[in-house]
């Protein structure tokens, strides 16, 4: 009786030895298949802003600053990094609309320069392609405000409010043209123009609503968080500390209330 108890006492002990290591095996095993998400999850959320994408971002900061000098640098870099010359010409005439005709034509006139000086040198840069033609049905207005929509992620339909009802003319000038007459142009992709616009609100400082709006929308096309923070430093090493801090506050606050949403 005896024996026959510690053998199933030895048994039992046995048992537990064995669900312990098979246990123990398949902890091992998940820590492992987690790790292993874990790097492939960390290699493709450190996507970083293509050299193209920083260029475009210097470009738009020092264009808007009036920085001609370092516009220069940023323009011939924006090239060797692969920019076609209708792709540059577009970064400047698209912030206009955000920082007005002096700066854009000051640009275009650096270009102007960067480009005799490259082709000097014998360096012959890619021309790019043009806009495609863009149709004149439905009217301005209505195409604004479906690209709006689209960047927003909301209808457009309902009353003006805020600054668009109390100057209608204004709410028209931005459907009409900005969003329709420049955002349809498919010389730049959508986050490119954020990337433009995000740049150039930056430079300016004072624009924070406006800022915080464009954050969203860059997010909306595909600029990833980890992105923006690479374009908050970008701004840091371009325009300085100040614009980098002010940036860095409002990207803050948007991602808290993506997170909540």
């Amino acid at each position: 009786m005896v024996t026959r108890t510690k053998l199933c006492s030895k048994i039992l002990i046995k048992v537990k030895e064995i669900i312990i290591r098979i246990f123990i095996g398949l902890i091992m095993a998940t820590l492992c298949y987690s790790g292993n998400l874990y790097s492939q999850n960390k290699v493709n959320s450190s996507q970083a802003l293509t050299l193209r994408q920083q260029s475009i971002v210097r470009i738009a900061a020092f264009t808007a600053t009036g920085d001609l000098q370092s516009l220069k640098t940023a323009q011939s870099e924006g090239l060797d990094a692969g920019l076609t010359i209708n792709e540059i010409k577009e970064v400047i005439v698209h912030l206009y609309a955000y920082c007005g005709f002096p700066r854009s034509i000051r640009g275009l006139q650096t270009f102007m320069e960067v480009l005799d000086e490259r082709k000097a040198k014998g360096i012959n840069d890619v021309t790019g392609a043009d806009a495609s033609p863009i149709p004149g049905e439905p009217s301005k207005y209505e195409r604004g405000k479906k690209v709006l929509g689209e960047l927003t992620n909301a209808p457009q339909d309902g009353p003006l409010t805020g600054y668009a009802a109390f100057a209608p003319v204004i709410d028209a000038f931005l459907k009409e043209h900005l969003f329709a007459d420049i955002f349809e142009r498919d010389v730049l992709t959508w986050a490119e123009r954020e990337l433009v616009t995000i740049s150039v609100l930056s430079a300016i400082g004072g624009a924070e609503p406006m800022l915080r709006s464009h954050l969203v929308i860059s997010l909306n096309v595909g600029i990833t968080p980890l992105q923006l923070n690479e374009f908050v430093g970008i701004i840091k090493s371009t325009l300085g500390e100040k614009e980098a801090q002010d940036a860095q506050a409002v990207l803050i606050e948007v991602l808290r209330n993506q997170q909540s949403q």
